[in-house]
């Protein structure tokens, strides 16, 4: 049996919990005896991870396969310049074991899948979705429904953010009852893609921090049943209420996902079309530059304004339906974006048109830059 008494160095360590009466020497250490899997160590993981492993949770689980990039920089806050092009996983060894060397940090550098799911999460008491993308998202919530393990979710998005429990076994609802299908491929940007202010996740993933601390001392109330929203903009938080649903195909009266492997929890992570996107490298670009191709720019005004590609011709996505007559004829039609997402679904769309010259620049203009 694991032996949860506190030494000396963690009775100085952890003094300010030792004194509130809600915490004390038996909370302590059963926050000592306790483990959480975080899923992902990025923007809202690192708060997070940085909070539990402060508090004193005896055991951390991090999954993330991963490597630090520069401009995670602004925001994942485990992570220094130091460890750029290296393991984020490992970066988050090392940080947390200056925080607290006195809890044990296991590291699983994969990707999550349906396949490896269940074995990884099995010896943890609850998991702490971290995830940027939808499928991960089904995924760490269909596992915390078949394992009845508490799901810490949170979610960011420019100036906002979300913080919830989802747990049916404790009386809520699954993820599932909030949003029950796989969203359209292009229905919501990326991080990369829509931006996000960099101390956001630092205030979501520091709540998915107190909530599961919450729930590992068995204190307070978790927010089974209401989706928490932070709105930085205007300083302002507010709940709506999530009802479980009775038709819910995983927690519902009668489930029809009987498994992990669904077609929510398998798909692409990124968004993807329903044909293969033609599609060239920015090297490639550069290339055919001296032939003045036609190229489309489909990213916002203040953008093109910051960083241009010489002879490319501005039409901002939302704008591209009403404006498809400036666009001329030609053998082939580059489009480029930021890094390669709106400007997908740029092609996409004049596919359907007919203009099925038009190809995408792969990475748009962060890879274009990069390469100098």
């Amino acid at each position: 049996m694991e032996d949860l008494t506190l030494s000396d160095s963690e009775r100085a360590r952890y003094a300010r919990h030792l004194s509130i009466p809600d915490v004390g020497e038996a909370g302590q250490r059963k926050l000592k005896g306790s483990s959480v899997l975080l899923i992902g160590s990025g923007g809202l993981g690192s708060p997070a991870a940085l909070y539990l492993a402060a508090a004193g949770v005896g055991r951390l689980g991090l999954v993330d396969d991963d490597k630090v990039d520069r401009s995670n920089l602004q925001r994942q806050i485990l992570h220094g310049e130091s460890w750029v092009g290296k393991p984020k996983i490992e970066s988050a060894r090392a940080r947390l074991a200056e925080i607290n060397p006195e809890i044990k940090v296991e590291t699983h550098a994969v990707r999550l899948t349906a396949d490896n799911a269940e074995e990884i999460a099995s010896s943890y008491d609850l998991i702490l979705d971290g995830s940027d993308n939808f499928p991960t998202r089904f995924l760490t919530n269909d596992l915390c429904f078949r394992q009845k393990k508490p799901c810490v979710f949170g979610s960011i998005f420019r100036f906002e953010g979300q913080v919830t429990v989802f747990a049916p076994h404790l009386g809520g609802p699954c993820y599932r009852c909030m949003l029950p299908t796989l969203p359209p491929p292009g229905a919501a940007p990326s991080c990369q893609e829509a931006g996000v202010l960099g101390v956001l996740p630092g205030v979501i993933g520091s709540l998915q921090a107190m909530e599961a601390i919450k729930l590992l001392l068995g204190i307070g109330k978790p927010p089974l049943g209401n989706l928490l929203c932070y709105d930085a903009l205007r300083s302002s938080f507010r709940n709506l209420r999530i009802a479980a649903d009775p038709d819910c195909r995983l927690c519902g009266s009668n489930p029809t996902i009987l498994d992990l492997n669904n077609p929510e929890t398998t798909a692409a992570p990124s968004c993807s079309m329903n044909f293969d996107i033609p599609t060239i490298t920015v090297d490639e670009l550069a290339e055919r530059l001296p032939s003045s191709p036609v190229l489309i720019d489909v990213r916002q005004p203040e953008e093109h304004a910051e960083a241009s590609i010489p002879g490319s011709i501005l039409i901002p996505l939302g704008e591209l339906p009403q404006r498809l007559s400036e666009i001329p004829q030609a053998d082939e039609v580059l489009v480029h974006c930021k890094a390669g997402g709106r400007s997908a679904k740029a092609v996409a769309f004049l596919h359907e048109q007919g203009r099925t010259e038009a190809i995408n620049v792969a990475g748009g203009m962060d890879a274009w830059l990069q390469r100098g």
